[in-house]
């Protein structure tokens, strides 16, 4: 079976696959798009709608522990990976969809659904820094950038005007930030969400205190993190929609009304404006006062636009004389947990691959295209995190109230130091120990231990919990061809796909960024007034425990998986053009976070959407050219 002929065949409907989506059908294109989850009410009716999202808020109320994936469904015929059934050992017992061929596990997930991962995501969105476009020129680290901070800087406000962004540009500053990253007077749409008790404790504790790391001397401070959530609009900020300008081929900010509008929940527009501080950020916003895709999907020209859920794409196919793509095929599953499914082929002029970093590689590995680098799959990078905790040691700060994240530590987000390890960027966060050891019902646990019972345990876990601080390291990882994603026939899911390989370690870099950020926190941790009871397993041999200069340190996976297409200036090393376009396929574009060459210390959203604009322009630009052939405009 095949689909009539479109303009544009979109492969994801996450927040890529939806920038897009959006801006192509506003400027007049027939999109077609391929979703491997189920429907996510979109199609739906405002009643229905609602209760499809409820469906999400009561699975989450009624697991015992949901983490990032758990109140969506899991589908054995689209299935993906869970943070929960991440393993090593024989990978033919591996029952999670990742096969771990280590030597660590890749310790992060992502979400195959409409709307993609913005369901779960946390919603952090600073930029990155110009310095992290330049690091092999800067550092000797890494690769470069085929574009700088200033080309994409206009991107990056597109970017911020479609999450609708929450914050105060004027304090992002800190190491090669400043006001002239954002331009004179720049804000973002909304006001800042107000900074949590916890953090002014923080802040009156430990603001300007003096940290030194590896014999150098920072003064840490602390600063308002930018948010994909809800807050009060900005009067002050002058847009309130983007629009496709022909004459000068670009997309740009527009007024359209009196201010700056909140865009509510996909079911009603008067739910979800404002933050209520659920502190469910991750794994879901039960208003969606939190940005998801779908509101992006949302705005989409519907009359454009098709969209093709439980259908899961199988491979790109390819002229072997022109290298032009003709279609995507795909299966189609009734049964979200049958087996049996449906072929089909999706044909249009242009195609985009948006799904996640490890899917987009794959389905390229699968079909034996763009890959004449032998860089597709390669390069895959996280965030590794690195906790410590502890306990404030004379006042209460309440944890749980307000979103996960409202303030940040700048301080070692650049600088020197990364000719010899990692920089990172350390939120302080608002759960209390509930990510590193569980609590509270660890703290239960321990108290009961203790012979507490009754009133004495509810006064134990009184005194306790509320004291409880959590500090974050999001160290950057340098990319490196051996840290790939590749397929084994060996390794099928039930409809017969490839599985995702992951062969995953870390180098000296990071490692050394673990003693650094430790002595860090253990400074910060002494100025802010807590008592540090972080504590790693003693054995190495545990999952994502490593040992550096004789001291035992533990990771966690960031969700931020990037790398495995990446963009380049030369075919022989990168996937695909900074048009985002691939080297060897002149009508198939790669978006989302595989593009991007080095991770820096910002989560990836907000630059894989600044790139999805990008590449919006492009695709237009290669449409309306009179033949429609050949490479897309240089930017």
């Amino acid at each position: 079976m095949r689909d009539s002929q479109y303009d544009v065949v979109i492969v994801g409907t996450g927040i890529a696959g939806a920038v897009l989506a959006k801006s192509l059908t506003q400027a007049g294109k027939r999109v077609l798009m391929l979703e491997a989850g189920l429907q996510a009410g979109l199609e739906l009716d405002a009643e229905s709608a609602f209760a499809n999202y409820q469906s999400y808020v009561d699975t989450f109320h009624y697991k015992a522990n949901p983490a990032t994936n758990g109140p969506y469904p899991a589908l054995q015929d689209a299935p993906a990976p869970n943070v929960l059934d991440i393993a090593l050992g024989d990978p033919m017992d591996q029952t999670g969809y990742l096969v771990q061929m280590g030597p660590l596990a890749f310790g992060s997930d992502c979400l195959r659904t409409p709307g993609g991962t913005t369901l779960h995501w946390l919603g952090n969105v600073p930029r990155m820094l110009p310095n992290d476009f330049r690091m092999q020129t800067l550092y000797g680290r890494g690769v470069d950038w085929p574009i700088s901070y200033d080309e994409l800087k206009p991107y990056y406000e597109l970017a911020e005007l479609e999450i609708g962004v929450s914050g105060d540009a004027a304090a992002q500053v800190g190491p090669d930030m400043g006001r002239a990253n954002y331009g004179a007077g720049y804000v973002f749409p909304m006001q800042a969400i107000p900074q949590s008790y916890q953090d002014k404790v923080w802040i009156r504790n430990a603001q300007g205190a003096k940290v030194r790391v590896d014999g150098a001397d920072y003064d840490v401070s602390f600063i308002s993190m930018p948010q994909g959530r809800n807050s009060t609009p900005n009067p002050d900020y002058p847009y309130s929609a983007i629009a496709w300008e022909p004459a000068s081929q670009r997309f740009a900010p527009q007024r359209v009304g009196a201010q700056y509008q909140v865009i509510g929940s996909t079911w009603s527009p008067y739910t979800g404006e404002r933050c209520e501080g659920n502190a469910s950020c991750v794994p879901l916003c039960p208003v969606q006062a939190k940005y998801n895709a779908l509101k992006t999907l949302k705005q989409a020209d519907r009359s454009r636009l098709t969209i093709h859920t439980q259908a899961v794409a199988s491979k790109v196919r390819i002229d072997p004389q022109s290298r032009r793509v003709t279609g995507i095929e795909y299966k189609r599953y009734q049964q979200p947990d049958a087996g049996g499914y449906t072929n089909h082929t999706a044909e249009g002029t242009l195609y985009v691959l948006a799904a996640n970093a490890l899917e987009n590689a794959k389905l390229l590995l699968m079909s034996g295209a763009a890959n004449s680098s032998d860089q597709v799959g390669r390069n895959l990078m996280d965030h590794q995190v690195m906790l410590t905790w502890g306990l404030f040691k004379h006042e209460k700060v309440y944890p749980y109230r307000g979103p996960g994240c409202t303030t940040y530590i700048p301080t070692f987000r650049d600088g020197a130091f990364r000719k010899d390890f990692s920089a990172w960027i350390s939120p302080v966060d608002n759960w209390g120990w509930s990510w590193p050891v569980f609590s509270p019902g660890s703290d239960l646990s321990d108290g009961m231990n203790k012979g507490l019972f009754g009133k004495a345990l509810r006064a134990y876990l009184a005194d306790r919990v509320p004291r409880q601080a959590l500090l974050h390291f999001e160290c950057e990882q340098l990319p490196r061809p051996e840290n790939r994603i590749t397929i084994d026939e060996r390794f099928l899911d039930r409809l017969g796909n490839p599985r995702p390989v992951i062969h995953y370690s870390l180098s000296d870099y990071e490692l050394r960024a673990f003693a650094a950020a430790k002595e860090a926190s253990d400074q910060i941790f002494a100025q802010a007034q807590i008592k540090d009871y972080t504590h790693y397993p003693a054995n190495e041999g545990d999952q994502d425990v490593v040992q550096w200069q004789g001291k035992t340190y533990q990771f966690w996976g960031a969700g931020h998986i990037v790398g495995t297409h990446r963009m380049g200036s030369e075919a022989a090393s990168s996937v695909v053009k900074p048009t985002q376009q691939t080297w060897d396929h002149d009508n198939l574009y790669l978006v989302g976070c595989g593009n991007m060459p080095t991770l820096g210390t910002s989560n990836p959203t907000l630059t894989l959407t600044a790139l999805a604009f990008m590449a919006a322009e492009n695709i237009l630009k290669q449409l309306d050219s009179p033949s429609r052939q050949g490479d897309a405009h240089e930017q």
